[in-house]
């Protein structure tokens, strides 16, 4: 068997910067250990698995992380999308359908931004006084605020450069119960309204370079704490990348990035 596949960086109009995502399209859905095998593979932060459905411009989208399924990602989807328009297996004004763990996801393009509309994902319950403890060790740093949702933890610094010297023990963090630990700060950079990075060993990625699906939890988060609906927003410590946010009806986020592809190869079976 052999599956053709590109790779693509997302959130960056730039090669080399962003998360690279490997995007793969077949007919037919492949077997559950396979797309995890070749997330072993790839060995990115999410490789996505597209298949068409029978209404016109509907995909089925699987994320799989090098050790684990994962059930919303952002990079990844842009990806996706962005692969899907490349290739012309969607026209380039058409809006994308993906139906996902996270249910359906509607992506569509204005002025060379992709633009994802993501359930927003709340904050669910505070840190208990152990958890905030264990945070505290692992990060290496005074804390503001923990929070969480359904996903992760997030995490409150004081300053900017505090976040830029975090340095985890990804250990310690791998004995929360959370999928990863976001950590933000406001930002010292006028073009940003807010940094983050963002931790996750739990399912094979010590840091992960941009995640979109963490800025559904950050835009709900800075809501409430500037009374802002929309952001600009910069993820990362060594590639990073920028993010445009909206908060829009019925608990839902747009999350706008631009995408380019890096890679194109087979993977021969």
């Amino acid at each position: 068997m052999r599956l053709s596949f590109k790779q693509v960086d997302a959130f960056s109009a730039d090669a080399f910067k962003g998360n690279p995502a490997a995007v793969f399209v077949s007919s037919e859905p492949l077997p559950d250990i396979l797309m995890q095998d070749i997330a072993m593979e790839m060995n990115l932060s999410e490789t996505a698995f597209l298949v068409p459905q029978q209404e016109e411009n509907h995909y089925s989208l699987r994320w799989f992380t090098p050790k684990a399924e994962v059930d919303l990602c952002g990079h990844a989807t842009l990806a996706s999308a962005h692969a899907l328009w490349e290739d012309q297996f969607v026209a380039q004004n058409a809006t994308i359908v993906f139906h996902s763990k996270s249910g359906l996801l509607h992506v569509g393009s204005q002025d060379g931004w992709i633009q994802m509309d993501f359930p927003l994902e709340g904050q669910t319950d505070v840190a208990t006084f152990e958890e905030e403890a264990l945070l505290k060790k692992a990060l290496g740093i005074s804390l503001s605020s923990v929070v969480r949702n359904r996903l992760d933890f997030l995490v409150e610094l004081e300053s900017a450069s505090d976040l830029a010297r975090v340095a985890p023990d990804f250990n310690m963090l791998k004995q929360l119960n959370a999928r990863g630990v976001i950590v933000t700060a406001f930002s010292d950079n006028p073009s940003y309204d807010f940094m983050s990075r963002g931790f996750f060993p739990a399912v094979g990625i010590d840091e992960d370079p941009v995640t979109g699906s963490a800025h559904c939890f950050l835009a709900d988060y800075w809501h409430r704490k500037l009374k802002k609906t929309n952001f600009t927003a910069y993820q990362g410590a060594c590639r990073g990348g920028v993010l445009k946010l909206s908060l829009l009806p019925e608990d839902r986020v747009l999350l706008c990035g631009q995408a380019v592809t890096t890679v194109r190869g087979e993977l021969s079976i």
